[in-house]
């Protein structure tokens, strides 16, 4: 495996997920995915001096389900047409190479909330066209109540159509920077 070298990496989206996942009637999943973002990756002499700055197209927002993925992206959550990206800056890097707790800034719908993930690195390599790339696998747990996203609808049964819990999961993949 090849050393992280320092310097800016740069997001390589065709082999990245941001995806989510979120109980449906207290007893299904939805995963979804956003299919388009840019980002940074500085990496630092130390761990805990390197950071990741992303930006994600909210309209990019798809889980498979045409009807779902309109209503996501309008008012009743990610209001793409007023608040068009969701962004991540990271505020401080803990841990070591291999595992460490990266946490941030994230902002969804211009609210601006703490997170921290757990990430792993899955290593480095030069590919067979000589890039070096770069890549990480990153969850956390958050409330989207937190954030402004409160639409929902009881159920007959009890509970609610959509769960307060969204696990984001994330496999990003950087290439170094010439």
């Amino acid at each position: 495996m090849t050393a992280l070298a320092t310097g800016t990496w740069t997001l390589d989206m065709s082999h990245t997920d941001i995806a989510f996942v979120v109980r449906h009637a207290g007893i299904s999943k939805v995963r979804g995915k956003f299919t388009s973002a840019e980002g940074t990756l500085e990496v630092a002499e130390t761990v805990a001096d390197s950071s990741v700055n992303v930006t994600i197209d909210a309209a990019s927002f798809n889980s498979g389900d045409e009807g779902r993925d309109g209503h996501v992206k309008s008012a009743d959550f990610f209001d793409v047409e007023t608040f068009s990206t969701l962004k991540f800056v990271s505020t401080g890097v803990s841990g070591h190479d291999e595992e460490f707790e990266l946490t941030g800034d994230l902002t969804i719908r211009d609210e601006t909330h703490p997170v921290t993930l757990k990430v792993t690195s899955e290593g480095v390599a030069v590919d067979p066209f000589g890039a070096t790339r770069a890549a990480f696998s990153g969850k956390t747990t958050i409330s989207r109540k937190q954030w402004g996203l409160t639409w929902n609808a009881a159920l007959e049964a009890g509970g609610v159509l959509v769960s307060d819990k969204v696990v984001l999961e994330i496999d990003a993949a950087f290439v170094k920077a010439a």
